[in-house]
């Protein structure tokens, strides 16, 4: 059976009349978005949030993030959070909250994928290094802005909505940062200060889910006060916060949770501070990360030329090498510094085989890689 082609935007002008009848009159509505930097044509299909999600999706920033720290350095146990989890688990919750309030999903989940892309290799570490670096200072939640505006696809961006990128910009709250944000500061959606409150509830409780299964706190360690006010486990302190917050916002300006669980969330984000990111066994893995970064930064500015040979594209014209050398460093994986930092500085013997006789290469293919010598004539 054919089926007639669509050559209209029909299906998203459904969606969109949808968002109109059914969300909350404070959400922020696909079709009354402020748009793009460069304007577009619209899709046929999805809104122009929903665009957003798959452009972030589909970049190479947002696959890196698989191989990045997000609390403990290139972990060998399969089952601790990368940046890209906790990107997920961020989404998930995000979600949740938008549909209990009936805002834009679809928003929502656009700015928490977006979030952390110019995060950089080895979690917090890699921004303190980062920070020394750049004459600007440096931090991940901008430097995510600059990924999605300007170094993505070529130095083009992804050229995505206003209301995506401002929210990208305002998720971070860092140890000190308030829970809520008001006035000039805050974002321009609700749905933005979602992704705010759930990046905050995703990393608290997945650090410290973590922190047990890697043995450097028990969860008896744990404040009392705020696990008895949450709950002990993993999942039922997520639920209790994500709760609060859908019902604690419910009426009121802007995103919020109620004083008594702010009051333990803040209780616990303070103990993860004081007593798990500084115990020596996260701590001294931190410091080996921020050493190998500082001889790479080294390395790049006194060779520029071997920064500029490893570069996709071109930087613009005027651009510092300082600045070319930051976003070179925050876009790099845990793995790749690791492995840059061994081609650079460590001692190998890389067999060139074009140069080695028919008979030699065939020796050296079939010994993995030993120049046939008279090692190989012993055998």
């Amino acid at each position: 059976m054919l089926h007639t082609p669509i050559h209209d935007d029909s299906i998203r002008r459904l969606m969109e009349d949808q968002e109109a009848m059914s969300l909350s009159p404070r959400a922020c509505l696909s079709k009354n978005s402020r748009g793009r930097a460069v304007p577009e044509h619209d899709c046929f299909l999805r809104t122009c949030f929903q665009r957003d999600t798959d452009r972030i999706i589909h970049s190479e920033s947002f696959r890196r993030l698989k191989h990045k720290t997000q609390v403990f350095l290139s972990p060998t146990n399969d089952h601790f959070r990368t940046r890209l989890t906790h990107t997920l688990e961020v989404v998930s919750i995000a979600r949740c909250i938008a549909r209990g309030l009936h805002l834009n999903e679809d928003l929502a989940e656009a700015i928490a994928c977006g979030h952390d892309l110019g995060h950089t290799p080895f979690g917090h570490a890699g921004e303190e290094v980062l920070s020394e670096i750049s004459e600007n200072g440096f931090h991940h939640a901008s430097h995510s802005v600059r990924v999605v505006t300007v170094l993505e696809k070529y130095g083009c961006g992804l050229n995505l909505t206003t209301e995506v990128i401002d929210g990208i910009g305002k998720h971070s709250k860092g140890r000190k940062g308030a829970l809520i944000l008001n006035g000039p500061d805050a974002p321009l959606t609700l749905e933005a200060q979602i992704v705010r409150l759930s990046d905050l509830v995703a990393y608290i409780n997945h650090d410290i889910d973590d922190a047990i299964r890697a043995g450097v706190i028990l969860p008896d360690d744990l404040p009392r006060a705020p696990v008895d006010l949450l709950g002990e486990r993993h999942s039922v302190r997520i639920h209790t916060m994500v709760k609060d917050i859908i019902a604690a916002s419910a009426d009121a300006e802007g995103i919020t949770m109620t004083p008594i669980v702010a009051e333990a969330t803040e209780k616990l984000r303070e103990f993860l501070y004081s007593k798990v990111y500084p115990r020596p066994e996260i701590d001294s893995a931190v410091e080996k990360s921020k050493e190998l970064l500082k001889q790479l930064a080294q390395w790049f500015l006194a060779h520029p030329e071997d920064l500029q040979a490893r570069l996709k594209h071109l930087p613009p014209a005027g651009q510092s090498l300082k600045r070319t050398l930051v976003d070179y460093l925050a876009g790099m994986t845990d793995e790749y510094a690791i492995r840059l930092f061994q081609e650079l500085f460590v001692p190998h013997f890389q067999l060139d085989i074009s140069i080695v006789s028919p008979r030699g290469a065939q020796g050296a293919r079939a010994g993995n890689g030993e120049f046939p010598g008279k090692a190989a004539e012993a055998r």
